[in-house]
């Protein structure tokens, strides 16, 4: 307990240092106006440059194709499209041992300027005109702040108590490295991806949490696949995971609080705003909301618990909306106040999760493909740079959290798998990227380089496992399981 107690100390300490000192290193740092980029518009860039749809024919087809124009039909449309294509790729992803949800996070990609904007520009102008982009986001909006809801509700506070030494070592381990080793990497990348006018702190922190997220669902979902749930590393994975979820989007809405307040002063009030907040959920909201369920619960669960959840999930989303840290914390919090007693979260996961992730995340990953321009890294710099951001990733996070897990007592194997499983970036990386690049923090470049990297170290972890897996099952030379253990 004390060795790992030291341990922990010592690496916030030289990596809080380190995090300390970049930032006030970077900000003397100046960027050049020459090859600086502009802070990203609210509207994909890539849709406003495709060219007009040409003129419809008269007549009955001509009426026809004006009617799908109009709002309501072409937002259809857009919704058949995208969940046809993310089903289709899914499927193909899941054939190769890949978690459906990257081939969903692929497709969404495919969808935008990085492939049908490039190879039938007429027809990606037709089915996703700038104009409509608004509505689409809004609608992807919701289904993130169900799917936060629901990452709320699978963390399970006991697998928590049970492996809180491990766990808090591992994960803010695993949080505090890649930190370190995004601001670091924001003193290269800041004089010349940085939006024009950003101030350095805003840049370097963001790039610090978004190299710090774990995917909690995704990495949930691969444990599962591979029956490894209910294993000591599984447990592990799971609680270190959970961990890291509760930090990283604590030091996540501190960033927004940051980059949205008016100065220090704005800032300061925003995070006080929310730690009350914080403290009120879960002290507060979280004992009385159990109670009014548990009699809720008892006459039996219904529309009439379904309606008073998602009024209270909504709610917390727009304080948190109003306070300045996003919605989506919100409803993150919103789902950890939800009791673990009978069977309610099942009921809810069965009746929100699948609608949430069939129909409604699918839009998510179509809107951010259409942010996504590969097209922007054509040159071998801009490869190399992408190549650069997805190693220091690997490192900070997969060789942060394995040498934690080792000093905590795991074998090099588990320790390895444990870090495997911990650079899981996924969907929630995604949210995060979104959330950046709306801010203005994000250039579109960069924007793109990153989400590279989410999808990257997210199709990583697969292999990566069943490595170790196979590995352990040969030990097929003598004294390899005294080496490896």
């Amino acid at each position: 307990m004390r060795r790992n107690l030291a341990f922990y100390v010592l690496v916030l300490a030289l990596f809080g240092a380190g995090i300390a000192l970049t930032l006030q290193y970077g900000s003397h740092l100046k960027q050049d106006p020459t090859v600086a980029v502009a802070a990203p518009v609210k509207a994909a860039p890539a849709a406003a440059a495709k060219p007009a749809p040409e003129k419809a024919p008269d007549g009955i087809l001509g009426s026809l194709a004006a009617n799908l124009r109009e709002p309501l039909p072409l937002l259809l449309l857009q919704v058949i499209v995208i969940a046809a294509a993310a089903r289709l790729t899914g499927k193909l992803f899941h054939r190769f041992g890949q978690p459906r949800v990257i081939g969903e996070m692929i497709a969404g990609i495919l969808l935008g300027p990085s492939l049908l904007g490039w190879v039938a520009p007429g027809a990606s102008a037709f089915l996703f005109p700038a104009a409509s982009l608004s509505g689409l986001k809004m609608l992807s909006q919701i289904g993130v702040i169900l799917f936060m809801f629901v990452v709320g509700i699978e963390l399970d506070i006991r697998h928590l108590r049970e492996r809180a030494h491990s766990a808090v070592l591992v994960s803010h381990a695993s949080i505090v490295v890649p930190f370190f080793l995004g601001t670091a990497l924001a003193i290269f990348l800041y004089p010349t991806l940085a939006p024009l006018g950003l101030p350095f702190s805003a840049f370097a922190l963001f790039m610090g949490v978004s190299m710090s997220i774990t995917a909690f669902p995704v990495l949930a979902r691969i444990l599962e696949e591979r029956q490894l749930t209910h294993t000591h590393l599984g447990a592990t994975a799971v609680a270190c995971a959970a961990v890291d979820d509760v930090t990283a989007w604590c030091l996540l809405a501190v960033v927004v609080a940051i980059a949205k307040a008016n100065g220090l002063a704005g800032a300061v009030v925003t995070v006080l705003l929310s730690v009350l907040f914080i403290g009120l959920m879960l002290k507060v909201v979280r004992p009385w909301f159990s109670r009014v369920l548990a009699r809720q619960t008892h006459r039996g669960l219904g529309t009439g618990t379904l309606a008073m959840i998602l009024i209270f999930l909504f709610a917390s989303a727009l304080a948190t909306e109003v306070i300045g840290i996003h919605a989506l914390f919100g409803a993150f919090l919103a789902g950890v106040c939800i009791p673990s007693e009978g069977n309610l979260r099942h009921f809810l996961r069965e009746r929100i999760e699948t609608f949430s992730s069939v129909l409604l995340l699918p839009l998510f990953f179509a809107f951010t493909g259409l942010r996504t321009q590969v097209g922007l890294l054509g040159d071998t710099a801009g490869w190399m740079l992408c190549l650069g951001v997805i190693a220091v990733a690997t490192l900070g996070k997969l060789g942060g959290s394995m040498v934690a897990a080792r000093w905590t007592g795991l074998s090099w194997l588990d320790s390895f798998s444990l870090g495997a499983l911990m650079n899981t970036r996924g969907l929630v990386e995604l949210i995060a990227l979104n959330i950046g690049y709306d801010l203005g923090i994000l250039s579109p470049r960069i924007f793109a380089m990153m989400v590279l990297m989410a999808v990257i170290t997210t199709m990583m972890t697969g292999p990566l496992v069943g490595l170790v897996e196979r590995l352990r099952a040969r030990q097929s030379w003598p004294g390899a399981e005294a080496i490896l253990s």
